[in-house]
């Protein structure tokens, strides 16, 4: 027990991996920075907070990025090949392996807390479709009208993307020779997804990732961010993994599993781990991500293929955070 006292609390979140521009960058940082700063509280006992809670604290940041438009996640997500949003999450509790996934939802702004009570009201672990969307309505969670979630910034990015498979077409590209283009090259500038991964004073960890996948994606499909050992995990006795990137290569790859797979039977660090792992996906696979991750020792690892990952954390009342690769910045709490 004096053991799991002397953790010092973590909370870690990425905001997406790919071709994040100069201009949005600064953005995805406030966004991060808010998120961290909002949810912390979880994770420190006070007056106010008489437990501390991972799994809240992942929930709380990840529900302030969902209404961040500088994500692809909640409002702001990319939209499909039907110009709708389809969003999905999950949410994963360390402590028991307890979990919760949603996927295909549509109008909700907040997948990841439908991903929980998922977790905690049914016996199931993923619900997809109508389905989920009847659930998540019958417990109270809002529908908002209908393309309430899309945006400006998203509607252009996906009149780019029609009018680029319409220039494809015409040059007698098949489909597949246009997917494999796009693996080799970093996901676009709507790629944002999501994460938070957290530790608390008991060793607790918690791991939670959303998303609205990739623009012109076709109906129905799912990504890696609501799938379990792919886009998110979490076990007390090895540690949390969120991750964002290429979704088709992360859900073939199963990121996350690989990284604590390093971690508990190679001994590796959390960065080590992470850092491995993202370069052997890419290397095998081609296509680019980066993954957030806590050790169950308090270690903390951040890597990514693409150009660019937007990450930040906060421990001991500071916050590091970063978009560049040989870029870290400190700031207090």
């Amino acid at each position: 027990m004096a053991g799991k006292l002397a953790i010092k609390p973590i909370l870690l979140v990425h905001g997406g991996a790919g071709g994040i521009s100069d201009t949005l960058a600064p953005k995805k940082v406030d966004g991060m920075k808010q998120a961290l700063r909002v949810a912390v509280k979880h994770l420190l006992v006070t007056k106010d907070i008489s437990k501390s809670s991972a799994l809240d604290a992942v929930e709380a940041a990840v529900r302030i990025m969902e209404c961040d438009e500088s994500f692809n996640a909640g409002y702001g997500s990319c939209l499909n090949v039907a110009g709708k949003v389809e969003v999905e999450a999950s949410i994963m509790d360390g402590s028991e392996l307890r979990a919760g996934c949603v996927a295909l939802l549509h109008d909700i702004i907040h997948p990841v807390s439908v991903a929980r009570c998922i977790m905690h009201k049914t016996r199931h672990v993923f619900l997809a479709g109508e389905a989920a969307q009847k659930f998540a309505f019958n417990q109270g969670y809002e529908q908002l009208a209908e393309n309430s979630l899309v945006t400006e910034s998203a509607q252009m990015t996906w009149q780019k993307h029609q009018e680029r498979h319409v220039r494809c077409s015409d040059m007698a590209f098949t489909p597949s020779e246009i997917d494999v283009g796009s693996i080799k090259k970093d996901p676009p500038e709507g790629s944002g997804t999501v994460g938070a991964v957290a530790i608390d004073i008991e060793g607790n960890i918690a791991a939670a990732t959303s998303t609205g996948g990739i623009t012109g994606k076709m109906l129905g499909r799912i990504g890696d961010s609501s799938l379990l050992g792919c886009g998110t995990y979490a076990d007390n006795l090895v540690g949390g993994v969120s991750a964002t990137g290429h979704g088709e290569t992360i859900m073939r790859f199963n990121l996350a599993q690989k990284i604590m797979a390093k971690i508990h039977y190679e001994c590796k660090t959390a960065q080590a781990a992470t850092e491995e792992a993202c370069k052997e996906m890419t290397k095998r696979l081609l296509g680019t991500g980066g993954a957030i991750t806590i050790g169950s020792n308090g270690q903390v690892g951040v890597y990514w293929t693409t150009r660019r990952m937007a990450w930040a954390y906060v421990k001991n009342s500071e916050i590091c955070y970063g978009v560049d690769h040989d870029k870290t910045f400190k700031e207090p709490l």
